[in-house]
């Protein structure tokens, strides 16, 4: 006799569904290990338990993950689509991503596609606070897609960056964030790093008459950190970078949903790119750029571009990141997605079609290589940004 109880329990009936891929073993028994691995993704997620000690009853029929469809999608790989009741996730993030890919990361040939997340869970959840509109508004810049940078290399002391800060500014760059690698080092403190940057911009913003924000990296210690949030906006900051590798999702949540606190976020990829990069395996571009930023709060997601050095993202793999951060997800705002890593002027056009106009180009050294007149540069590529119209440009993002 189980010692399990079939009991009546408290669900609404409401459920999220996730969409994986899973791998088949060799040709000749592949469907059977594909469809194995299925079966258990629904008990490691959820009950943990023998299933056959389950009667039936409330566990069995609403707690325990339910295969919702089962397809061939390519050679030894399956598309699984596995519906779990809401109440799993116990409406809270940290629940709903170990609910989504918890002791399954530890399994191999397991890879989340995509989200497709109830009404009723999202409702639990406030998302980007500002999205692409906000930032939009903030900016004044309705058209054209944004230009952003970071204050480099790590080395420089307060006064130097905040020199170059200046510099970016006069050019007219639309947001100036902090390198992820400036911390509280002792050649550039944060504290003073973030006033001295401040007063720059202001200086800039003064002269121009333009609006280029600031975000300075606030990641550190978690006893820290709080505290860096709310200096850094007492002292005027525009937005935060957080970077969520390092600090967690949900932390970013907080913040995102303070409304002590009630800033733009910026996320940083540092320390999260193991997720995506085997294709058999860990999570999706669209899902951990896009889905999982959002679900966190972030307003930009930085990711790393096809063109450039990280030569692991493929084009597909970026305008599946936009897909992510831009297409329709219950009430969520739409934000930014901010490639980098070694942007180029004369990809701005082809970059346009992957991303449509609703992206924040993220230039650092680069700008460097173009000229030592930062102003001047920053000049030149927002004049180029606009010339190329982009609303006109064909979007070639998956629907």
């Amino acid at each position: 006799m189980s010692l399990i109880a079939s009991l009546p329990l408290p669900v609404s009936g409401s459920r999220f569904r996730v969409v994986y891929q899973v791998l088949g073993g060799d040709a000749s028994n592949e469907t059977a290990t594909a469809r194995a691995r299925a079966e258990d993704i629904c008990v490691e997620e959820t009950i943990e338990y023998p299933p056959e000690l389950i009667p039936k009853g409330g566990i069995r029929e609403h707690v325990l993950g339910r295969v919702e469809s089962f397809e061939p999608s390519g050679v030894g790989r399956y598309q699984v689509v596995i519906s779990y009741a809401d109440e799993t996730s116990g409406y809270e993030l940290p629940q709903l991503i170990n609910v989504i890919f918890g002791n399954i990361s530890m399994k191999p040939g397991i890879r989340v596609l995509a989200l497709e997340l109830s009404g009723p869970l999202l409702a639990h959840f406030k998302g980007p606070r500002f999205g692409v509109q906000g930032i939009r508004e903030r900016l004044g810049v309705f058209e054209r897609p944004l230009l952003t940078t970071a204050t480099k290399p790590m080395g420089l002391s307060a006064t130097q960056l905040a020199g170059m800060a200046h510099q970016l500014a006069l050019g007219g760059i639309d947001i100036i964030k902090d390198d992820h690698g400036l911390g509280n080092q002792p050649f550039a403190p944060f504290k003073e790093r973030v006033m001295r940057t401040l007063e720059a911009i202001a200086n800039a913003n003064a002269h121009t008459g333009l609006r280029t924000l600031y975000m300075p990296n606030v990641t550190g210690p978690f006893e820290d950190m709080l505290e860096r949030i709310h200096f850094a906006k007492e002292a005027g900051a525009d937005g935060l970078m957080l970077i969520p590798g390092l600090c967690g999702l949900d932390f970013m949540r907080r913040v995102a949903e303070d409304d002590a606190i009630s800033l733009p976020m910026i996320s940083h990829p540092a320390f999260i790119g193991s997720y995506v990069l085997d294709p058999g395996f860990g999570i999706s571009h669209f899902v951990l750029h896009g889905q999982f930023m959002r679900l966190a709060g972030a307003d930009l997601s930085i990711i790393p571009n096809y063109v450039g050095r990280f030569a692991s993202y493929t084009r597909e793999d970026c305008a599946n990141v936009a897909r992510g951060c831009l297409s329709p997800m219950g009430q969520f705002k739409p934000i930014f997605p901010a490639p980098g890593g070694g942007i180029e002027p004369d990809s701005f056009e082809d970059m346009l079609k992957v991303y449509g106009p609703d992206v924040a180009f993220l230039m650092s050294s680069n700008l460097h290589r173009e000229s030592p007149d930062l102003a001047g540069t920053v000049k030149r590529l927002r004049e180029t940004l606009e010339n190329l119209a982009p609303r006109s440009l064909p979007n070639e993002r998956p629907a």
